[in-house]
């Protein structure tokens, strides 16, 4: 394998390090030819970001026959320097906010459930502290993490009262009268203050690291490596910081991405450019170097769930192809906080008795859940409260026909097409992306940046919003599907950037096709009329004859051929050479696809007839 020169570098280099590598930069390969490079005797960790990146990057470590290097995620890491032996029982799932409750007896007077909502803020605080570097709660400040005005209201009024409860739950984790979470034995072992036996320490997705396990990292005497793309950070919800603007080492690039071409690479710096407006752009260097022209993985990617699920109703609706959820499609109907979508349901068409979420059972009316999301910001409730109003009763059949067409995870590739959130696609990539309309674009971030000022955390979740487009656009290998609403200004559409018009913009321009425009076309509109009026019938031999492909199926490689050729502005005529059909079956196929509605009009000679 040739490596650039960048890549070199980083391989060369000696003492403590931070790389900013963009997507599909190879930074996995170039970490994995560095620790190749180091003395054979060294004794290396590297550091993943999850179980499932762990699991690959131990295959490729031992594919290069680095039997020195060990592989760990920050928590698997934790967990073997403090559960072994010790008194404490694991919650494999996250504690509810009715658990909560129940354990410190809280009884508010006032709203109904409002010892539910400061439960919950609890929980947010024990996760706020466990992700931090501090040492005590007192340390903290829980309404620097809480950004909604009203959960803001709501806390400042109970703050002391939550901060107090937070001390003693940690407490009773910490005494093993409760079972503790995964997040509190992370803590432990970073206030353990654990001097690690490694020579080298590689730290993967250093972008959306916890304080907690940079503390311990950058306390090690090992050489430390940190890698990531700070422009990659969206887990700050999570109470991640971006560790590599933390790590004062010095500072490598990998700038040059082998998953897309220069057109995508383009696309995304002037993503990154709106970052002008929150005023802390940095100018970074993105160059396409990838060439793939292969679509044979088709994804679907949404920054919420509500818009991802939308999106899937869409698609069963109008395709009969199988689909896939990455990160498996029952987690997308559920909240954190334990309830169902079907729960929702439940309590919106005042099915109570059918309701098994304890939390969503105490409520009596739609209104007592909004009052509870308003209170606590919780925004999977949210989503699934915004599906429910939207479908109501429609939604088991819905779900119904979803799971019909699901693959099981090792038919994947099989998928006509996957959907996924960017959170749960970190790390994929994909030949064809398509996304939906619910990013943020350059006309909301000026309002909220009139609405925000300088408010310092404000700004921090608008750059991750802008990091969550940036991240959808770069899990494309070939081309895009980009709603116009969120194309940056400037940016054109091409063979790989596909832009897809508003649903204003095509039921507009379906209007704005005359009578007299659409008699221009009527001649040609089916195979029949394409026949000379000199000879009233051909034989089906002599028809092929002259159109070869004629009446036989479209394949989505020739679905997707047309599209190409359509987008670059090829004439009817030409088409008909370069598939040898007809007009009429071009233009019919046109129409079945509606290219004029999602691409505009590109030559007119390719505008279907309205049969309708």
């Amino acid at each position: 394998m040739q490596l650039t020169e960048q890549q070199l570098d980083i391989i060369n280099s000696t003492g403590n390090i931070k790389i900013n590598a963009i997507a599909g930069s190879g930074k996995t390969t170039t970490v994995i030819e560095y620790a190749a490079t180091r003395p054979p005797e060294s004794k290396i960790l590297y550091l993943a970001f999850n179980k499932s990146v762990k699991t690959e990057a131990a295959k490729r470590f031992a594919a290069k026959g680095l039997n020195n290097v060990k592989v760990e995620t920050a928590h698997s890491l934790a967990y073997q320097h403090i559960i072994p032996g010790s008194k404490y029982r694991i919650k494999q799932d996250n504690y509810k906010s009715h658990e909560i409750a129940g354990f410190l007896g809280i009884k508010m007077s006032g709203d109904k459930h409002n010892e539910f909502v400061i439960s919950n803020h609890i929980l947010k605080f024990i996760s706020y502290f466990c992700n931090s570097d501090k040492e005590r709660v007192q340390d903290l400040n829980y309404l620097d993490a809480v950004f909604d005005p009203k959960a803001r209201k709501f806390v400042k009024t109970f703050h002391s009262f939550i901060e107090k409860q937070t001390r003693v739950i940690l407490g009773k984790m910490d005494s093993a009268a409760i079972e503790i979470t995964h997040d509190f034995y992370l803590k432990k072992f970073q206030l353990s203050a654990p001097v690690l036996a490694y020579d080298y320490i590689l730290f993967d997705e250093g972008q959306d690291a916890s304080a907690a396990m940079l503390d311990v990292f950058l306390k090690q005497p090992a050489t430390k490596v940190i890698v990531g793309d700070t422009n990659q950070q969206i887990y700050g919800w999570r109470y991640a910081i971006n560790s590599l603007e933390k790590a004062v080492f010095e500072e490598y690039h990998l700038s040059e991405s082998f998953r897309f071409g220069k057109q995508i690479a383009d696309l995304s710096i002037e993503i990154l450019k709106w970052k002008n407006q929150t005023g802390t752009y940095k100018p970074v260097a993105i160059t396409g170097k990838g060439n793939s022209s292969a679509v044979k993985s088709k994804a679907t990617l949404a920054r919420t769930n509500l818009s991802l699920l939308l999106k899937a109703i869409e698609f069963t609706e109008e395709s009969r192809d199988s689909i896939y959820f990455e990160g498996n499609f029952s987690s997308y109907t559920y909240a954190d906080e334990g309830a169902s979508l079907y729960d929702v349901l439940n309590l919106w068409s005042n099915k109570r008795k059918f309701i098994r979420d304890p939390l969503i059972k105490t409520m009596k009316n739609v209104k007592e859940l909004e009052d509870y999301i308003e209170k606590t910001d919780e925004k999977e409730l949210g989503m699934m409260l915004g599906i429910v109003k939207k479908y109501g009763n429609d939604i088991p059949g819905l779900i119904k026909k979803i799971k019909e067409r699901h693959l099981g995870n090792h038919e994947k590739h099989q998928a006509g097409m996957i959907f996924s959130t960017v959170h749960r696609c970190k790390g994929m990539e994909y030949d064809e992306v398509y996304l939906a309309d619910d990013f943020i674009n350059e006309e909301k971030l000026e309002k909220l940046m009139e609405e925000i000022g300088d408010d310092a955390p404000d700004i921090s979740k608008l750059n991750e919003e802008i990091n969550l487009l940036y991240v959808a656009v770069t899990r494309t290998r070939n081309r895009i599907h980009i709603p116009e609403s969120i194309v940056p200004e400037g940016v054109s559409g091409s063979e790989q950037i596909r832009i897809i018009k508003s649903e204003k913009k095509r039921a507009g321009e379906k209007g704005k096709l005359s009578p007299v425009t659409m008699e221009k076309f009527r001649p040609a509109a089916t195979a029949a009329s394409a026949i000379p009026k000199t000879e009233k019938t051909y034989s089906l031999e002599k028809f092929r004859a002259i159109h070869k492909e004629a009446y036989k199926p479209w394949t989505p490689q020739l679905d997707d051929e047309l599209t190409t050729l359509y987008c670059k502005g090829i004439d009817i005529p030409q088409m008909t050479s370069h598939f040898g059909r007809n007009a009429g079956a071009i233009k019919s196929r046109i129409k079945k696809l509606e290219l004029v509605d999602l691409y505009g009009i590109r030559d007119s000679t390719a505008v279907p007839v309205n049969t309708d």
